[in-house]
C-alpha cells in the first residue's frame, strides 16, 4: 500500500529556520571533521554531510515532544532538535561539559529534554527502542508520535521486520524513516538487498508506506507530516523511505575510494543546501545579503562551540564509568558491581 503525501509548506519564517538548521548542520560537521583530523576527536566520527534535507525536513514536521531516535550518524538530529552546539561539540571531544558528560561521544548523543532519545552504535538498535516509546505513548493515552530514523543497511536487520509486525499488529503511533543513502559502509545497495526499494517491506505488514526524494527538504517535510498525521490522528503506523546521498565516506576512517567520481559529482549537483537556497532566492524569501549574514552568524556559533569544547576539561578518570554500572565504579574488584562476595 502506497500513499502520496500532500504538500506541507511552512511559512517564510519556517523556511528561513529550515535553511538555518541545514546550514548549521553542514558547518558544524565540517568543523567536526577538522577537529577529528587535528586529533581532538577520538574513536569514530560519522558525518551526514549531504543528508541535511532528510534530517531537517523530518524534524520540522514533528512536534518538539515527539520522541525521536536515530543511528550513530546523529549530530544533525541533535542540532535540529535544538541541542546546544557547544554541548554537542564538547561531547565529540570527550569533555566533561558534553551533552552526555563526555562519556557518550559521537555515536551516542542523547538529549531527553528535547525528546531526542539517542544515536546508537548498534545497527538497527534504535528501532525497537522507538517501538517501545510508541507503545508507552499508547499505554499512557498520549498523542505523541514516535519517530525512528535508520539506514537501508539497518533495514536488513531482522529486528526491523519484527518491529514492523508489532507496529502493524498493535496499531502503534510510530513512523519508520528509512534514510536510504544507497551504501552500507562501502557496499552498494544492489549488492546487499534483493529489492532496492525498502518501503514495500513495511507495506507487507499493512503499514502505509511510500518513497520520496530525500534531497528535497520540502518533499521530506510533506511526507513526514503526513506520516505523523496518520500516526497521531488515526493511530496507524507509517513508513517513509528517503532517498539521499552522503558526500563523505562511511566514517572519517573511510577513504571513500569505492564510489565512482562521476556518481559523487552527479549527487553533489543536487546539494540540498544549494537547491534550497535557490528556492529562497527565487521566491524572495531571502536575498543574497541575508543569506551571507546568516552563514556568518552560523560560522561564529560553530567557532564558539569548538573553542568551548577545546577549553573544557576532560572527563575525570574516576567518572569514566559513571552510568555504565549499577553501582559507582570501584577499583577494588571486591566492591564492584560485577563481583559478589
Amino acid at each position: 500500500m502506497t500513499h502520496t503525501a500532500p504538500a506541507a509548506q511552512p511559512d517564510h519564517d519556517g523556511m528561513r529556520a529550515m535553511f538555518r538548521a541545514m546550514t548549521l548542520i553542514r558547518r558544524f560537521e565540517e568543523r567536526a571533521s577538522d577537529e577529528y583530523m587535528a586529533g581532538r576527536i577520538g574513536g569514530f566520527l560519522h558525518l551526514a554531510i549531504g543528508e541535511e534535507a532528510a534530517i531537517v525536513g523530518t524534524v520540522s514536521a514533528l512536534r518538539p515532544d515527539d520522541p525521536l531516535t536515530s543511528t550513530y550518524r546523529e549530530h544533525g538530529q541533535a542540532l535540529a532538535r535544538g541541542s546546544d552546539p557547544r554541548a554537542i561539540m564538547a561531547e565529540l571531544l570527550g569533555r566533561a561539559t558534553g551533552l552526555c558528560g563526555g562519556r557518550g561521544g559521537s555515536m551516542h548523543l542523547m538529549d531527553r529534554d528535547r525528546s531526542f532519545y539517542g544515536g546508537y552504535g548498534i545497527v538497527g538498535g534504535a528501532v525497537p527502542l522507538a517501538l517501545g516509546l510508541a507503545w508507552a505513548t499508547r499505554y499512557r493515552g498520549g498523542d505523541q508520535v514516535s519517530v525512528t530514523m535508520f539506514g537501508e543497511g539497518a533495514a536488513n536487520q531482522g529486528v526491523v521486520s519484527e518491529c514492523f509486525n508489532m507496529a502493524g499488529l498493535w496499531d502503534l503511533p510510530i513512523v519508520f524513516l528509512i534514510l536510504n543513502n544507497q551504501y552500507g559502509m562501502g557496499t552498494p545497495v544492489e549488492r546487499a538487498a534483493a529489492a532496492e526499494d525498502f518501503y514495500p517491506r513495511a507495506a507487507a505488514y499493512d503499514i502505509e508506506s511510500w518513497k520520496v526524494d530525500g534531497m528535497d527538504v520540502l518533499a521530506v517535510r510533506g511526507a513526514v507530516a503526513e506520516a505523523a498525521r496518520l500516526a497521531r490522528d488515526e493511530r496507524r503506523p507509517a513508513c517513509v523511505e528517503l532517498l539521499a546521498y552522503r558526500y563523505r565516506g562511511h566514517s572519517m576512517s573511510d577513504p571513500d575510494t569505492v564510489r565512482a567520481t562521476e556518481e559523487k559529482e552527479r549527487w553533489r549537483a543536487r546539494d540540498p543546501l544549494v537547491t534550497f537556497e535557490r528556492v529562497l532566492l527565487g521566491e524572495g524569501i531571502m536575498d543574497a545579503e541575508a543569506i551571507a549574514a546568516m552563514q556568518a552568524e552560523i560560522d561564529d556559533v560553530v567557532a564558539d562551540a569548538a573553542a568551548f569544547a577545546e577549553e573544557s576539561p576532560e572527563v575525570p578518570a574516576d567518572q569514566l564509568a559513571r552510568g555504565v554500572y549499577a553501582q559507582p565504579w570501584n577499583d577494588d574488584a571486591r566492591g564492584s558491581a560485577l563481583v559478589r562476595p
